[in-house]
């Protein structure tokens, strides 16, 4: 279809004289935190996420063929998919939907070498190895959602590859701290990218120097710029782009993600950062998705409760429950279990795939 569409367009453009500064991209932020934001994004932007994260990161060469699930419309997927090969004058083999069997099958058909996705779909993947021959693979890249250090271990154990993680956002047009090659620490998201630079701050926005836990922020050759909205000055603040996640930086300099401010549960004076129960629920055998949020307590303030997406077979139900809440017990501080579980078909996502928590979230 793509090919008869592109069949009756003519194959010449008109140069416009545009300058580095002018806009050439509105991109929407896929609404996790709430209403969606239109950014700007300059003509010298599209080329500082080649001459930072691709450069640095990305690694291809003109034999390279990408490959990935997220959209074009949005960032992740405009540069792994759009952006990135036209810089690296390589080839892009798009999957025929955004499932990971389908990327699964693109990586086989099409011999991929670069695969842009999710901490989801490389979960899913691992689990059916054996069925696909993914030897070409050189690069995978996750960006979207938390990856956990079970899941870069097991894609290592299946594939031989370390996932290479980032952060970024539509704000910032793409990722700006990462890792690549022997520089990856399976559970950390890296350092700041060449260009970029990473501050952490307290609640009173003072800088945190050293080793330490804070609300990050970053600055670089990329910024925020919403399209005439107040929100503005909630997320640049004295030229530091605060992303709303809260992030620890260890004593080398590299950044492992706690939560986003938002997802943080204070329960009973205690603060507990929901992806790390997260991260505990999913090591156990019976489940195959979750979620952890603060829900409404006259005692704690909050108890953390867990929507689990249980695995085929699993019977969710009070024993399911218990084993899950012992299991969180045995795996990290005892008072970081979910006091409540829940038992679902699904959870709610956004449309890149990004887990909604605030709809589970009481209303």
């Amino acid at each position: 279809e793509l090919e008869r569409a592109m069949a009756g367009k003519p194959d010449r453009f008109a140069a416009v004289p545009t300058s580095q500064d002018d806009v050439c991209l509105i991109a929407f932020t896929s609404g996790t935190t709430g209403q969606p934001k239109a950014t700007m994004h300059f003509h010298r932007d599209v080329l500082a996420m080649c001459e930072t994260f691709a450069r640095h990161m990305v690694l291809a060469s003109p034999d390279a063929i990408f490959t990935g699930t997220p959209s074009i419309a949005f960032t992740f997927g405009l540069g792994g998919l759009l952006v990135f090969p036209l810089y690296f004058r390589a080839a892009i083999a798009l999957p025929k939907s955004g499932t990971p069997t389908a990327l699964a099958e693109a990586i086989e058909g099409h011999r991929a070498t670069h695969v842009f996705t999710s901490p989801t779909a490389y979960r899913a993947i691992t689990a059916w190895k054996s069925e696909f021959d993914l030897s070409s693979m050189k690069i995978c890249v996750s960006a979207g959602e938390v990856l956990s250090k079970t899941i870069s271990d097991s894609w290592h154990a299946a594939t031989g590859i370390r996932l290479t993680d980032g952060i970024g956002g539509t704000e910032m047009i793409h990722i700006f701290i990462s890792a690549a090659g022997d520089e990856i620490r399976p559970g950390s998201t890296g350092k700041p990218v060449p260009g970029y630079t990473a501050q952490l701050f307290d609640q009173n926005l003072r800088a945190v120097e050293g080793a330490g836990t804070g609300r990050l922020g970053v600055r670089g050759p990329t910024g925020c710029r919403y399209l005439s909205d107040p929100r503005q000055r909630d997320y640049v603040i004295e030229g530091w782009n605060m992303t709303g996640d809260v992030y620890r930086r260890d004593a080398d300099g590299y950044y492992w993600f706690v939560a986003r401010a938002d997802d943080m549960i204070v329960s009973g004076g205690y603060n507990i950062a929901g992806p790390e129960v997260e991260a505990a629920l999913l090591l156990h055998p019976d489940v195959e998705e979750c979620a952890v949020i603060g829900w409404p307590d006259p005692e704690r303030g909050q108890i953390v409760k867990a929507v689990v997406v249980p695995k085929q077979g699993a019977a969710p139900g009070p024993d399911l429950a218990k084993a899950l809440q012992d299991h969180v017990k045995q795996t990290l501080a005892p008072y970081k279990y979910p006091r409540a579980v829940e038992f679902r078909d699904a959870l709610p996502k956004t449309m890149t795939g990004k887990l909604l928590r605030s709809a589970l979230r009481p209303k």
